[in-house]
C-alpha cells in the first residue's frame, strides 16, 4: 500500500473498530481511507478512485459532496446546529415535516423522527404495540415478519428481521415473532410469472393472519426488495392483497423503507407500486440524501390519537432520541427532496435504470449466472455453482470477497451480498460509468467461478 494510505491505515486498525467486518480479514484487506468524495467517485489519499456502485451502503442519492446540498447543510450551520425537540421546535423540523407528509402516501400525517434505520424500525414496533394496549386490545403484541427479510441490527428490529447471519447468536434476547415464508421470485416455477408467485406465497400470510390476528400487533415487510437478503424481489400485488388482509384482520402494516424508499424502486416509495398506504413507513438511508443520520416513521391520525390524552393517564409515547429532528440533518433532508421536485428525477432515473438493466442482463447466458433481476434502480446478479440446479456455491468460499477485491482493483466500489453483486448507485451515474461498473462486474464474476 502507498505511504500516506499505510498510515492512515496504521492509526485506523489501532483504534476502529468497523461494522459487518470480521477485522482479522484486514490482516490481508485493508481498509481503504477515502479524503474526499465527487459525484459517484471516491478518492483516496494517493489519488486513486472508485465508483461507489452501492451508494455508500444505500444512503447516496444524489452524488458526493452534492452542491446543492452543501449549501443548505452549510447555511443551516450559520444559525442553528441542534436544539432539544421535546417542547421546542424549530423550522427545518416543520418544513420537513410538511414536505414528507405531502409526498407520503395518503393518510400519513404524522411524523417521528430518530437518527437511523433500525431506531425507526423499533419506534414502529413500539408505537404499534402501545397503541393496541391503549385502545384496550393489550393481548395484541407479537409482530409477524417474511422469511428472509431484514430491518436493522437494534434488538427489537433484529427480532422482526429473519437473516440468521445476523440475528442467530442473539436469539436468546429476542422476543419471538411470527414467521411467514417470502414471496421472493427467485423462487418461482420455470414460466411463471412474478404476479402468480407472489400471489400464490400470499396464502402462507392468509393463514398466520387467521391463526394470529388476535394477538398479532402488526405485519412488517421491506415492499418489494428484501435488501440485505440478496436483493430478492416480489410483485406488488403482494403489497395489495397484504393491505386489505391487514385491513380484515385489524392487524397493523409496517412498511420498512428505509433501503427502497426515495426512487430506489422507480417511485418515491415502494407503496406506490400496489397503490396502498401502510399504517406505518420507516425511512432513513436516503432521506438526507446520504449527508447526514436521520430517521422518520410517518403514521396516521388514527394511530396519533391513541396516544393523545392528558398527561395522567400515561398514554404518551416516551420513546427518544438526543437528536431527533436534527435541523441539519433536516436541511439536507429538504434539499434532497428539492432535487426530487425540481429536477425530473425519477423520469431520469428510468433512462438510467433501462441502461443498467440492459447491460446487466448481457450476463443472463453467463454460465454461472441464475438470474439477473431488477426493480427500478436495484439490479441483482445472482451467480451460482450449477446453473441447471441453482445450486448456489458455499458460503465458505466467499466466493462474493474475489469480486469485490478484484473491482477495487479496477477502480470500483461493489459489495456483493453473498453470491449476489448488485447495483444500487447514485443517481448522478452516467451511462459511460455504467458500462464500467457493469464490465467490472462480469469481470469478477469471470474470475470468481472459474474454478
Amino acid at each position: 500500500m502507498d505511504s500516506v494510505n499505510a498510515s492512515y491505515v496504521a492509526r485506523d486498525l489501532a483504534h476502529v473498530w468497523h461494522p459487518c467486518t470480521q477485522m482479522k480479514d484486514h490482516e490481508q484487506l485493508p481498509p481503504i481511507p477515502i479524503r474526499r468524495g465527487s459525484g459517484v467517485w471516491l478518492e483516496d489519499f494517493e489519488g486513486k478512485r472508485y465508483l461507489d456502485a452501492v451508494s455508500s451502503w444505500w444512503v447516496n442519492l444524489f452524488g458526493h459532496a452534492n452542491p446543492r446540498i452543501n449549501a443548505a447543510v452549510r447555511e443551516q450551520l450559520e444559525s442553528l446546529e441542534q436544539v432539544i425537540l421535546a417542547g421546542f421546535t424549530h423550522e427545518p423540523v416543520i418544513a420537513l415535516s410538511e414536505e414528507l407528509t405531502a409526498a407520503a402516501p395518503a393518510g400519513l400525517t404524522r411524523c417521528f423522527y430518530a437518527d437511523n434505520g433500525s431506531s425507526a424500525v423499533e419506534v414502529a414496533v413500539k408505537m404499534s404495540f402501545h397503541y393496541w394496549r391503549n385502545v384496550g386490545r393489550a393481548r395484541k403484541r407479537r409482530f409477524i415478519t417474511l422469511a428472509n427479510s431484514y430491518h436493522g441490527e437494534t434488538l427489537g428490529a433484529l427480532a422482526v428481521g429473519n437473516v440468521q447471519l445476523y440475528k442467530e447468536i442473539y436469539q436468546p434476547l429476542l422476543m419471538d415473532v411470527i414467521t411467514v415464508a417470502s414471496p421472493d421470485c427467485f423462487a418461482r416455477a420455470p414460466g411463471q410469472s412474478w404476479a402468480e408467485y407472489s400471489t400464490a406465497q400470499f396464502a402462507y400470510m392468509e393463514r398466520a393472519l387467521e391463526c394470529h390476528a388476535h394477538e398479532a400487533s402488526a405485519v412488517i415487510v421491506e415492499p418489494l426488495v428484501q435488501c440485505a437478503g440478496g436483493m430478492r424481489m416480489y410483485d406488488p400485488v403482494y403489497l395489495t392483497l397484504l393491505r386489505e388482509a391487514c385491513d380484515r384482520h385489524q392487524v397493523h402494516l409496517i412498511a420498512d423503507e428505509i433501503a427502497v424508499g426515495f426512487g430506489r424502486t422507480g417511485t418515491l416509495f415502494a407503496c406506490e407500486q400496489a397503490g396502498i398506504t401502510p399504517d406505518f413507513m420507516c425511512l432513513s438511508k436516503g432521506l438526507t440524501g446520504g449527508y447526514l443520520p436521520l430517521s422518520a416513521v410517518l403514521t396516521n391520525e388514527t394511530v396519533y390519537a391513541a396516544f393523545y390524552d392528558d398527561y395522567v393517564k400515561l398514554n404518551a409515547f416516551l420513546h427518544s432520541h438526543s437528536f431527533t429532528g436534527n435541523p441539519l440533518a433536516c436541511a439536507a433532508a429538504r434539499a434532497s427532496l428539492a432535487l426530487f421536485r425540481e429536477d425530473n428525477v425519477l423520469a431520469r432515473n428510468q433512462v438510467l435504470a433501462a441502461k443498467m438493466g440492459a447491460r446487466a442482463r448481457e450476463l443472463e447466458h453467463h454460465p454461472h449466472v441464475a438470474e439477473v433481476r431488477q426493480r427500478g434502480m436495484i439490479v441483482a446478479i445472482e451467480f451460482v455453482r450449477d446453473k441447471a440446479t441453482g445450486e448456489p456455491y458455499p458460503w465458505q468460499e466467499r466466493r462474493g470477497l474475489a469480486i469485490y477485491r478484484h473491482a477495487l482493483s479496477r477502480g470500483v466500489l461493489l459489495r456483493p451480498v453473498g453470491n449476489v453483486v448488485y447495483f444500487m448507485p447514485p443517481y448522478v451515474i452516467t451511462p459511460s460509468e455504467i458500462d464500467l461498473m457493469v464490465d467490472v462486474a462480469r469481470e469478477g464474476i469471470d474470475l470468481a467461478t472459474c474454478a
